[in-house]
This record gives C-alpha cells, sequence and structure tokens, in this order.
C-alpha cells in the first residue's frame, strides 16, 4: 500500500511540474498555473501540501533513497537545466582560477555565518553515494556523488530555531528573451537539509564535478526530483519564509508552477 501511495506521489509531483512547463511554454490553457488567487491553482497547492504531509508520515524523516552499485552506474550524467553559466563574469572568472577563490557561504538564521573554500570542503570528512537522478522530463541517470553531508555545514553555523527553510542561490540565471533573466534559486526544508545523504556534491563519478552538472559545487537532495538539485551554489540561507524571495513560492520552477516540495 504504501509503495502505491508513494508511486501516486511521484506522479503527482511529474503532473505538477508539467503543467508548470506549459505554463513556461505560452499554453493558454494553464494560465491559472501563475495566478496566485486562482482557485484551480489553489487546490492544486492545497493537494501538494497534502501529499507532502503524507510522505513525511509514510516514508519517515530519515529514510534513505535507494543506493545502487557501480556496476549500475551506465553512462554520464546526464546534465539537466542550465549546463554553462559562463555569462556571468564572476562564475568566468572563478573556473578561469580552477574555482581557488570560490566561497561556499552560510548565512541568514544562524548563530556563525561560515565561508567554505573548495579546498577547505574537500579536505572534510565526505560521503559518497550511488543513487538515481529522476527528472520531471521522464528520464533517470545513476551517478556516483561524493561531497560533504550539508548537516555538518548547518551545525557548524549553528542553526537558530526560528529557521523553518533553507534557500540554495546559484550563479545561473534562467530565463530570457522576453523576459530579464532570474538568478536560479531552490529550497528545501529542514527536514531534507539535514537528511544524511543529502550533500553538498563537488565530486562525480570519481572525478572533479564538471561545469555542465554544477560545478563547483552542487546539492543533492536524494528524494527530490531533478530540479531541487541546485547546481552552481554560492550560499545557503537559513530563513523563516520565502516572502522575500522571487514570487514567494521558493524556487525559480516553484514561481513558475512548479510543486514546491518535488518529492520522490
Amino acid at each position: 500500500m504504501s509503495r502505491l501511495i508513494l508511486n501516486r506521489r511521484r506522479l503527482l509531483g511529474l503532473g505538477a511540474a508539467g503543467a508548470g512547463s506549459l505554463v513556461l511554454a505560452g499554453c493558454d490553457q494553464f494560465d491559472f498555473l501563475g495566478a496566485r488567487n486562482d482557485p484551480v491553482r489553489n487546490f492544486l497547492e492545497r493537494a501538494n501540501q497534502l501529499t507532502y504531509s503524507a510522505q513525511r508520515a509514510l516514508v519517515g524523516e530519515q529514510a534513505l533513497a535507494k543506493e545502487f552499485s557501480e556496476s549500475e552506474i551506465r553512462q554520464g550524467q546526464r546534465p539537466n537545466g542550465s549546463t554553462d553559466p559562463r555569462n556571468i563574469e564572476l562564475y568566468r572568472d572563478l573556473e578561469a582560477s580552477g574555482f581557488a577563490a570560490y566561497k561556499l557561504r552560510i548565512i541568514g538564521l544562524v548563530e556563525t555565518p561560515k565561508e567554505y573554500s573548495l579546498a577547505e570542503l574537500q579536505n572534510m570528512p565526505a560521503r559518497t553515494q550511488i543513487t538515481r537522478h529522476d527528472c520531471v522530463e521522464g528520464w533517470s541517470c545513476i551517478a556516483k556523488w561524493t561531497g560533504v553531508p550539508l548537516s555538518r555545514l548547518l551545525d557548524e553555523a549553528k542553526v537558530q530555531p526560528t529557521a523553518k527553510f533553507v534557500v540554495y542561490h546559484c550563479y545561473d540565471q534562467m530565463g530570457g528573451g522576453l523576459s530579464a533573466p532570474e538568478a536560479y534559486y531552490t529550497s528545501s526544508d529542514l527536514i531534507d537539509a539535514f537528511h544524511p545523504q543529502t550533500i553538498a556534491a563537488f565530486g562525480l563519478n570519481g572525478a572533479a564535478l564538471p561545469v555542465a552538472n554544477g560545478a563547483p559545487v552542487r546539492i543533492r537532495i536524494e528524494r527530490a526530483l531533478g530540479y531541487k538539485q541546485p547546481k552552481y551554489v554560492h550560499t545557503i540561507e537559513l530563513v523563516d519564509s520565502f516572502a522575500k524571495f522571487g514570487m514567494g513560492q521558493g524556487g525559480y520552477w516553484e514561481d513558475h508552477g512548479y510543486d514546491w516540495y518535488g518529492g520522490i
């Protein structure tokens, strides 16, 4: 029964994300997804909250995503979303120096804001996991990820009791064309942030993380869909609400109609 419910949860997540992509493509029949007070959109958001609560109750906070053997890695990790933020001068300069000047910042509702170089992250105790990346476009890919458990970094920063969410700020931008480019960001709750498989990944399949896959650091939240795995992350911010970010929905794609939770 639990497998049936969880499969249904994944279907709902994929459906909401797919409808969101139709909004971006200009399909008029899905305009309600972009209207914050539309009753149909409000109904879908309530359904998302229900499935989020149901999955938390059924799966548990610390349940692990399935891990695989190296023999099950069939190909390189397929890039998704933005694959080259070199149009951003700061990122281009960092890449040119081999990310020697890169800093990952932990800010917001923490007692001790932190800043880590890539070398410092690489010298911390790391976790390696072979997991499956599931994209809303319908494909999946098994890969080996290496990085620092995010819980370690958050523990060092000492998260304040008022914090409810973690916002991940990235170097890449989305949009363009008729709309101005928007800085990419997404978010998670503290449960996913402190999950043992959530890592600040700097390695992929035994090598340094490539630019197309999010170098120098990508957050892996293994119990979530691909758009919740932010690339090119430079700042992790602890907050009590999303009100001051974008359209207040917790992420770039979330602002454009995708489900906030994005859980699998």
